[in-house]
């Protein structure tokens, strides 16, 4: 029996930036679902970016709003480069070439007026901006700080939802992933679930298990080559530590 796709040597799944990269023009089922929800996941890095830039809360949710109905509704993804195609690169360089664009366009038209596929406001980006602590960072490296941030908090979104029944339960948990080393003594969790400290361990260690391969997917969702996740995952890492 011929092998399995998925067998054989350098297959790489189709995860959804690697899905959109393959198909360009839209042409492969899925591909446009799948941008749209890389877009309504990574949208804050480009408002906080444009922030940074001096663009005020209601012209920096403009900008960010108007780039995602070009993207989703037109072919933007001409400029990205399959053979160098992770997500965070492509996003902020499109931005700033549109932002660029809008600035030498003094009689643009008036934005809105197409189709949008998500809004950005219900979302309520500048309550979070309002809490980025004070600093002189750039607009770039605010950037790749909130991308980091939001790889980090997709991974406990989705680990959350892994306990949709168990809320309580998670709530105590997640402190072991999260929360400063010895913030939580295992064994006052312990007694508030119920169990002993050795089974919590035994819970945890599975929980940050899942983590990392929760959060290795989410990597690998935003990369176009199976080669590139541990270097964006080095990235992300550097990234919060610096």
């Amino acid at each position: 029996m011929p092998d399995q796709p998925e067998q054989r040597a350098g297959w790489f799944p189709s995860t959804r930036w690697s899905l959109v990269l393959r198909a360009g023009d839209g042409a492969i089922q899925g591909s446009a679902e799948a941008l749209e929800t890389l877009c309504s996941a990574y949208w804050y890095p480009l408002y906080a970016f444009a922030r940074r830039e001096g663009n005020g809360p209601e012209e920096a949710q403009d900008l960010a709003q108007e780039f995602f109905s070009r993207l989703l509704e037109k072919n933007y993804l001409g400029m990205a480069d399959p053979n160098r195609g992770r997500f965070r690169s492509f996003l902020l360089a499109s931005f700033k070439h549109m932002m660029a664009n809008e600035r030498r366009d003094a009689a643009r038209q008036k934005r809105g007026g197409g189709a949008v596929t998500f809004s950005l406001d219900a979302l309520n980006p500048e309550e979070r901006y309002g809490v980025e602590p004070a600093h002189d960072w750039t607009p770039d490296r605010l950037f790749e700080r909130q991308w980091a941030e939001t790889v980090l908090a997709r991974t406990l979104d989705r680990l959350e939802a892994d306990y949709a029944d168990q809320t309580t339960r998670f709530a105590e948990l997640k402190v072991f992933l999260v929360g400063a080393k010895g913030s939580a003594p295992y064994a006052e969790v312990a007694a508030r679930l119920g169990v002993s400290v050795g089974a919590l361990k035994l819970v945890v260690h599975r929980l940050r298990r899942r983590y990392a391969q929760l959060f290795r997917d989410e990597i690998a969702q935003t990369v176009g080559e199976l080669a590139e996740v541990d270097d964006e995952i080095r990235h992300v890492f550097a990234v919060l530590a610096g």
